[in-house]
């Protein structure tokens, strides 16, 4: 029942900011909830508040005692829905498919649940000696994905 009260809570914070969204929701036996957001133009200090405001204020403690985090999700984290892939466009991706594969690109497009990767690799010349820079490009259904990470550069 805590969880479902919590689910409409999030519900009304993000229509307030439709920018944000849920990533994860999590509501133990303890009643200790943890709440992981994102957003299309990332998430401050102040959307955090916002939402654990939203719904410590609307819950009662007489009612059912609570504990609460509410935070962002990580720059370390992967990527988990559709939304923060067509944030990250234009962004360098660690990807791994289901199959294994390896591939780190510049995210160039994301349209029908499925990605575009784009990247330059160093491959032998076809004729005589040497190598020459050749682009690459890669199309993923997301069910072929099994991990996706934003790399940070500097």
């Amino acid at each position: 029942m805590l969880r479902e009260k919590v689910e409409n809570l999030l519900q009304e914070a993000f229509e307030e900011n439709n920018s944000l969204f849920l990533i994860e929701l999590n509501v133990n036996d303890s009643n200790h909830i943890t709440v992981v957001i994102d957003g299309d133009k990332g998430v401050s200090v102040n959307d955090c508040i916002a939402v654990s405001r939203k719904i410590e204020h609307n819950l009662d403690r007489e009612e059912e005692d609570f504990s609460l985090d509410v935070s962002s999700a990580g720059v370390s984290a992967p990527l988990e829905m559709p939304r923060q892939y067509q944030k990250n466009i234009g962004r360098t991706l660690a990807v791994t498919t289901v199959k294994g594969e390896k591939i780190e690109g510049e995210l160039a497009a994301f349209e029908n649940e499925k990605l575009t990767l784009k990247w330059k690799t160093r491959e032998p010349k076809p004729v005589g000696k040497g190598k020459v820079t050749v682009s690459k490009e890669a199309v993923l259904p997301l069910e072929d994905v099994k991990e996706a990470k934003v790399i940070i550069t500097f």
